[in-house]
């Protein structure tokens, strides 16, 4: 059936009305009518592979989430692909990137974000095949990079086969796959409303979208499906999965239908399901309550959503705010996955935008990230500050523009006479070749923190002691691990400032492990000259949103 442009639900009816018009003709004719096989439904034994990372690799290193349609076209069609995306590995790993988490890339019905799966076991064909895939990951893991995958347990399209069967008749094998009702239930409202849709004369649950109805992940058969879907993945070797709206997997009232019991006893079978394979990584979107999913009796680790938010508001303010300082000693942030900034709009648009294109003030916040523990997640173009795609269809899609590769013809992103989403309005003078050169560019600043990053352990999986108090101009603190300590020095202030160290720090015990070339900021706290070994009280003076990262020789 071509799609002439019509919402993804009244295309699947009408594909719907075909199957069943295709049905009669052959009862009509006597031949006995079989439901076509549902591409992504059946056992799939569990057949794990060697582990190609490090133990510890999530923990240790840096990923990069990436839209795959809007990263690189390799055959001229104007839509990003896997090829593409296997092509620009090599910038990856000389960015340091250790882990891939890309968008959904299963079939999907609604050809953009992927979030409406139709078969779960199968590649988006604008993105290419199952063998395009399988080359990306061999390519990827070749250098060091390990892939995850985004996944989709509480929703799925309204297209796919097993929905329009329960949608089409009460007596479906699949009818109590889904949460329908005979009348419409009263008092529900979501964040995006009220979840009952109408259909079929009778209501379904779907707490986004029409298009997506969710899933009754109270019946053991439809938990048994994703279970197998996961495996058909982590048998091809993928390193973990990227778990999408773990709030809302269960619902018990109209005042109860997110962050309930149930999501994390079912998530903790997902986590053991991993852990039978081996090195594998869980991460999972909950932006209203992330802690609780952080927890080994949940997903084991998810998205610092709040954090970034404190980390952009100290940037902005010039000072350290007493919501970062809190909700670093409040959340297991070294079980969180940190972010300054991803796909979605209310995370916050490009920072490029949100900082209206003062640099200074984005490298802050960068240094920020990639100095805190956690595991940092990049959003993809972050690293050269990639803008906005004016004129795209939603806000989402204004944050999602295909990636700046050059000052060539549409950024270098395709070879195709448009690019299926324009170009973003910065891409003539931040993009990678213009910057790869430059000592002094956002890219080099990116790269030299993640460098340090996977080259410090303290950084990644050490231990952190704040020594500044709320509201202080300079962000000062200690990183340590197995006897390695780092002091990093981030000045807030869009003036000089200066910190006084505790009593007793020896000054003169340091050398600048970032950003090179840079001198030891040490001053004695009193009046005349610089810091003595032994000083009582040495303070460092930074200029106006100075970044120094010391290293104890």
């Amino acid at each position: 059936m071509i799609n002439v442009g019509l919402p993804p639900s009244v295309t699947a009816r009408l594909r719907r009305l075909a199957a069943g018009f295709t049905c009669g003709i052959a009862l009509l004719g006597g031949a006995a009518a079989q439901a076509p096989a549902i591409p992504d439904l059946g056992p799939v034994a569990a057949v794990p592979a060697a582990d190609t990372m490090p133990s510890g690799w999530a923990q240790r290193g840096v990923f990069m989430e990436i839209l795959v349609r809007s990263y690189q076209d390799s055959n001229g069609d104007g839509i990003g692909d896997l090829a593409g995306l296997t092509q620009r590995l090599d910038y990856l790993q000389q960015l340091g990137i250790k882990g891939i988490w890309l968008m959904p890339v299963f079939k999907s019905e609604d050809h953009d974000h992927g979030y409406a799966v139709v078969n779960y076991r199968d590649i988006e064909s604008d993105y290419g095949s199952l063998a395009d895939f399988d080359k990306f990951l061999a390519e990827a893991h070749r250098r060091g990079i390990a892939v995850i995958l985004d996944y989709v347990m509480n929703h799925v399209s309204s297209a796919h086969p097993v929905f329009e069967s329960a949608y089409d008749s009460r007596k479906s094998p699949y009818a109590d796959w889904f949460i329908f009702a005979e009348d419409k239930p009263r008092g529900w409202n979501t964040f995006a409303g009220d979840p009952w849709r109408e259909g079929n004369q009778r209501w379904y649950y779907a707490v986004f979208d029409p298009g997506m109805p969710d899933f009754n992940l109270r019946n053991p058969k439809v938990v048994d499906f994703h279970l197998d879907n996961l495996r058909f993945w982590l048998n091809r070797g993928v390193d973990g999965f990227r778990f999408d709206a773990v709030g809302v997997l269960f619902e018990n009232s109209a005042i109860a239908w997110e962050n309930q019991p149930e999501n994390h006893q079912l998530l903790k079978r997902v986590q053991e399901l991993l852990a039978s394979y081996g090195n594998k990584y869980l991460v999972c979107e909950s932006p209203s309550d992330p802690a609780p999913f952080a927890t080994s009796d949940s997903c084991g680790s998810a998205f610092a959503f709040g954090l970034h938010k404190h980390i952009m508001g100290s940037v902005k303010i010039g000072r350290l705010r007493d919501d970062l300082l809190y909700n670093l000693r409040k959340l297991p942030v070294p079980r969180l996955a940190t972010l300054l900034a991803n796909h979605d709009y209310f995370a916050g648009p490009r920072l490029m935008k949100q900082f209206a294109g003062d640099e200074k003030s984005y490298k802050v916040a960068a240094a920020t990230l990639l100095t805190l523990p956690g595991t940092p997640f990049v959003y993809y173009g972050e690293e050269i500050g990639l803008g906005m795609s004016e004129g795209a269809g939603n806000a989402d899609q204004t944050i999602r523009g295909p990636m700046s590769w050059s000052a060539e013809a549409h950024a270098g992103f395709t070879t195709a006479a448009k690019p299926y989403r324009p170009s973003v309005s910065n891409w003539k003078t931040h993009n990678v070749a213009v910057q790869q050169a430059d000592p002094n560019s956002l890219l080099s600043w990116y790269r030299g923190l993640i460098a340090l990053r996977n080259a410090e352990p303290a950084l990644s999986v050490g231990s952190m002691t704040p020594l500044s108090e709320r509201d202080a101009p300079i962000f000062a603190f200690m990183r340590e691990h197995e006897g390695s300590r780092l002091l990093v020095l981030i000045n807030f202030a869009y003036r000089e400032s200066t910190f006084t160290l505790p009593a007793g720090f020896q000054a003169d015990g340091w050398t600048v492990a970032f950003p090179s070339g840079a001198a030891l900021p040490f001053a004695a706290a009193k009046k005349g000259g610089a810091a003595k070994p032994g000083t009582e009280a040495a303070q460092v003076k930074l200029a106006a949103q100075q970044v120094l990262i010391l290293k104890a020789r």
